[in-house]
């Protein structure tokens, strides 16, 4: 959707609206979808896809790499389910941005916002609600489930000037715990169901004389919203796709009897039931630290007892989640990203422990080594999405600070992940003062990660 400033100028914000339908999408051949594996404060990729065995003791960390299922290609030793499967994923070693910052950092994978300070709220939109936004002005589909899914996660993200009506849809609760529930899913007792339609009929009747005067048609969004919200209050179908319980119990051991293993396990349940978008946060005590997350530093955690301790979870869930993916095959809709907003420091730092977190901090003041941010050089994973699998792509220099070959930013990596879902990502939509803006300013799909027809 390309428009010339005077031609916005001429259309009602219902006349916009078509438009974006009738350009929003390319047509594909089946509906592809994203799960995107978030690990917020960070990755190190020294200690995970981009090992540095040969670097100095004050760089490489104390852990030995092993080979893959991919000639060539080693990894650290932490993660042997990887190992396994290395021919079915596809690791990322070049990305690279500017901003130093958790806010910044990860504004810049989310949104592609090149500002390098930190600030409370994103400016511009995060890819999640763009693709629902552009997903939700092509025909009404008859899943009740919202396109957009995010599983324990908000932090550095937001819808900016698309509106918070296309925000995902949160589930703050952990998947693993055996009251897991998402409230307001499929009524259980079929007469609630019955008594919020009639609600719903009376509410409509009192609309009438609003609607007499709704010349712009505006009102027709509000009825598509209420009907996918009474879709997903009264569809059994809907309250089905989050029952983990409905999982052979032998899967649910597979991906992990924890939080992270039954978040991407209900990340597969909700994009085989027809949501195009779920994000996933790996989060909470399965890190250890006094963080929370992946956010390393020797205050926190002591990083190398923070990655012994959280390693078999997290190889265990990801690599469960990437071969299910192939086995129901969804390889070829289905792409699975794995990333945190940036790596961290190759040379390892030292700090005074504050003495909190399970499994990986010393008693308080104990000195304990760590890494700080490092948007510099770091990696992420992909699988699935029809893309060839089983290689590296880039390069990072002998101790792991800089990109020498193949550099990949938030633009090329939004690019990407726009291009996967038919989405053009230099297609524009309006800011809040009404002018048009490019979905991402600088960046193109990454060749290697773009999915070949099945």
């Amino acid at each position: 959707m390309r428009v010339g400033l005077a031609g916005f100028g001429m259309l009602s914000w219902p006349g916009l609206l078509r438009l974006r339908a009738e350009n929003a999408i390319k047509p594909a051949q089946e509906k592809t979808a994203i799960i995107l594996v978030w690990l917020p404060g960070g990755l190190s990729h020294l200690d995970s896809y981009d090992p540095k065995p040969d670097s100095g003791i004050e760089y490489r960390g104390p852990f030995k790499t092993i080979g893959t299922k991919v000639p060539g290609t080693r990894i650290t030793e932490l993660f042997p389910k990887h190992a396994a499967i290395a021919d079915k994923f596809t690791i990322l070693r070049s990305m690279c941005h500017t901003a130093p910052g958790h806010p910044a950092g990860s504004m810049q994978m989310w949104s592609g916002d090149s500002d390098v300070g930190d600030k409370p709220t994103p400016k511009f939109p995060d890819w999640m609600t763009v693709a629902n936004f552009m997903r939700s002005q092509g025909p009404k589909r008859a899943n009740p489930l919202p396109h957009s899914i995010s599983v324990l996660g908000s932090e550095y993200r937001g819808p900016a000037y698309v509106g918070s009506t296309y925000s995902p849809f949160l589930i703050s609760n952990d998947p693993n715990r055996p009251d897991f529930e998402v409230p307001n899913i499929g009524l259980a007792n079929p007469s609630d169901a019955k008594r919020l339609s009639d609600r719903v009929a009376l509410r409509k009747g009192l609309d009438t004389l609003e609607r007499a005067f709704d010349k712009e048609g505006e009102l027709g969004a509000v009825d598509e919203f209420e009907a996918q919200a009474m879709g997903l209050l009264t569809s059994p179908s809907a309250r089905d796709a989050f029952d983990l319980g409905k999982e052979d119990a032998r899967i649910r051991d597979r991906y992990g009897r924890n939080r992270w293993g039954q978040q991407l396990l209900l990340a597969r349940r909700l994009v085989e039931s027809g949501v195009d978008i779920v994000t996933s946060d790996l989060t909470g005590d399965l890190c250890g630290g006094n963080a929370y997350n992946w956010d390393d530093h020797a205050v926190n955690s002591h990083i190398f007892d923070a990655y012994r301790f959280r390693a078999n979870a997290y190889d265990q869930a990801v690599t469960a989640l990437i071969e299910d993916i192939y086995a129901r095959g969804l390889d070829k809709r289905v792409l699975v990203v794995v990333t945190g907003e940036f790596g961290h420091t190759p040379k390892i730092s030292f700090n005074k422990s504050l003495g909190i977190g399970a499994g990986s901090s010393g008693a308080v003041g104990t000195m304990q080594p760590g890494r700080d941010h490092w948007p510099r050089a770091f990696s992420n994973l992909w699988a699935g999405g029809g893309i060839q699998t089983g290689g590296v792509i880039g390069a990072s220099d002998r101790r792991g600070e800089d990109v020498i070959e193949r550099p990949c930013s938030p633009g090329d990596f939004l690019s990407t992940i726009y291009h996967h879902l038919g989405i053009d990502p230099k297609m524009h939509i309006l800011d809040f003062n009404g002018r048009p803006t490019a979905l991402v300013n600088e960046g193109k799909a990454i060749p290697e990660l773009i999915g070949r027809s099945a």
